[in-house]
């Protein structure tokens, strides 16, 4: 039941005999005079918080849980109550469904167009445990996967949206918010997510607009903690998300405001806009705006949200990945996107991917402060996956630009990587304001060093330094992608669920975040330039770079493969190591100024050369 109902002022209330020209004018003095109180109200907030308003606070239309049945207390299975009370609101037009301070036991809560829910602080909703080989009919679990006929195209748990702790499709006007946390207890981040009643979500959500998500925290989120699909209007805003795989995903959104988020994800992507065809058609991620936000990889679990902050020690098997990412998936396309006052930590660097037909383009990156990267501070990736219907073409990644970005103790075997296909070049790249330091201790062996092309595997910063690791990349024998799970491997990996604070690490991980085989591993190389590989590249311009080594290096600090219209401003590299600023195979029109040890130069063609 609603707490309680307001009643109309006597000013809007009338007979079926009144006039309709009273009744508006009524309606308009009275919007007016709401309007301006809501105005001063949001102004006062704002100054009182920083310059962000408070998110909304329940009111007196509120739907208690407790009032429809839910216990609250962390053993009893509040399903049906919170699903009760969510139904209640909508049927009376929409409102905020309350969570007061306790544990809300529960499967699957479905989401509804103009119903806020609303986490008290101390609220606590708990998703509730499933064996991982599923239910019988009828048996308590989460909702069943719902058929997907495109899901050839985008691994299992980016295909269905219903098996979820959270879940809405096709709704609008909806809000998460107030300081309470989700923990998803019982969800799996991949194996057994194909069986019955088990989830893999904490919140999904399929071609909705108008949507807040604020001040909550996700602790085990599951393969996502939250996923975004075809939603357009959204803004997620002052979230803590520590969890076991993927942090957010964006997909073939439009509209996005991601700000002052906290993401530790060591076993996959922090903040991951993707593009692909789980909606079964090639729908763009564009016009995203991510800001002011803090990813890592190198937090035990759990230790992000309790202020621990425990390291993981040096026999951890994990991959440390917690990134900002564009793809893998990109069926569809990202533009019109900008990344700005983001912070780093333990985690591999941003990557910028499209690798299935798609467009990357019109995008800013600037003030990016990074520390222990665990692989390419940078990487750009154009390849031909083609992951995507059949007859797609190869897509195009042009006009970026990366400004102000400083990364200290990164490792030193890939250096950063910008990287085309034959062919099909990278475009229209502009890189300044850039310091890194990094490890070192690179040979004249590792300046040797050719990469293969790789033109159609995985894409990842390591992928020219060893043999391929993933087997048939998504394929089945006959070389057609198929289902996660239809000849190529389950749905992800294993998972348990753990406690805040405890580390839950279920199994050594597998290379390349489970698409590919485990050990033996084969052997590896290091990239042959320790500052920027550049290889397959149309128009590209460094200015203001500042590259040093904790130990000496002998690879040439930027080796360019294939690259036409590259200018050089500005550059600083160490000395001493016997070693080329710049390393050249098939480039023209090459040009550097005010570059230390380098005299200005300019360069039509050059087959093979040295500076």
């Amino acid at each position: 039941m609603r707490t309680s109902r307001k009643v109309l002022p006597a000013t809007l209330r009338c007979s079926s005999s009144c006039k309709t020209m009273p009744i508006e004018n009524s309606l308009r003095r009275e919007f007016l005079k709401r309007a301006a109180a809501g105005l001063a109200g949001a102004a006062l907030a704002a100054n009182a918080g920083g310059g962000i308003a408070d998110a909304a606070t329940p009111d007196a239309e509120s739907f208690d849980v407790k009032s429809y049945g839910a216990k609250g207390d962390g053993k009893t299975l509040d399903t049906a109550a919170i699903n009760k009370a969510i139904d209640a609101a909508a049927a009376a037009g929409g409102g905020t469904v309350h969570f007061p301070a306790g544990g809300y036991l529960s499967y699957s809560i479905h989401l509804k167009s103009n119903v806020t829910l609303y986490f008290d602080p101390g609220a606590t909703i708990i998703a509730a445990e499933t064996p991982a080989e599923g239910v019988p009919p009828g048996g308590p679990g989460y909702d069943l996967a719902e058929p997907n006929q495109w899901d050839k195209y985008q691994d299992f748990g980016h295909s269905h949206f219903h098996n979820s702790l959270m879940w809405g499709e096709g709704i609008e006007n909806v809000s998460i918010v107030g300081s309470g946390r989700i923990w998803g207890k019982g969800l799996t981040k991949g194996t057994g997510a194909a069986n019955p009643g088990v989830g893999n979500k904490s919140i999904a959500l399929k071609n909705c607009h108008n949507v807040l998500l604020r001040d909550f925290s996700i602790f085990h989120g599951g393969h996502f903690g939250i996923l975004a699909t075809g939603v357009d209007n959204l803004t997620i805003d002052n979230l803590k998300i520590d969890t076991n795989r993927d942090g957010m995903d964006v997909d073939s959104c439009r509209n996005v405001r991601i700000s002052n988020c906290y993401v530790n994800s060591p076993w996959d992507d922090g903040i991951c806009l993707r593009a692909d065809h789980a909606l079964g058609s090639s729908k763009q991620t564009e016009f995203v705006t991510i800001t002011n936000c803090y990813v890592s990889g190198c937090w035990e679990e759990g230790t992000l949200l309790d202020g621990t902050y425990k390291k993981f020690g040096p026999d951890a098997r994990v991959p440390h990945t917690g990134r900002i990412k564009f793809g893998t998936e990109s069926d569809g396309g990202f533009r019109n996107i900008t990344i700005s006052n983001c912070v780093f930590e333990g985690c591999q660097g941003l990557a910028l991917e499209t690798v299935d037909g798609a467009l990357l383009e019109d995008v800013t990156i600037t003030n990016i402060s990074m520390r222990d990267i665990m692989s390419a501070p940078i990487f750009m990736r154009l390849g031909r996956r083609l992951r995507a219907p059949e007859g797609r073409p190869i897509g195009t990644l042009k006009r970026v630009i990366i400004n102000n970005v400083v990364c200290s103790n990164s490792v030193s075997g890939l250096g950063s990587v910008i990287s085309g296909i034959p062919g099909h070049y990278i475009e229209d790249v502009k890189i300044s304001n850039v310091q890194v330091l990094h490890q070192g201790g690179g040979t004249k062996e590792d300046a040797a060093y050719q990469p293969p092309e790789f033109e159609d595997i995985y894409p990842e910063p390591d992928m020219f330094t060893a043999a391929p690791r993933q087997g048939r990349n998504g394929r089945g024998p006959n070389g057609d992608f198929v289902p996660e799970g239809q000849g190529r491997g389950g749905a992800g990996r294993s998972a348990t669920a753990g406690q805040p604070g405890q580390v839950t690490v279920d199994g050594p991980p597998r290379p390349g975040q489970g698409r590919g085989a485990g050990a033996p591993q084969p052997p590896r190389h290091k990239m042959p330039s320790h500052g920027f590989y550049v290889r397959h590249v149309k128009g590209i311009q460094f200015d203001n770079i500042d590259i040093r080594t904790a130990h000496a290096d002998e690879r040439p600090a930027f080796f360019l493969d294939d690259v036409e219209d590259a200018d050089f401003f500005r550059i600083k590299v160490p000395h001493g190591a016997d070693a080329p600023v710049f390393a050249m195979h098939n480039v023209s029109d090459f040009g550097v100024h005010m570059c230390d040890g380098v005299s200005d130069t300019r360069l039509q063609r050059v087959d093979t050369k040295t500076l």
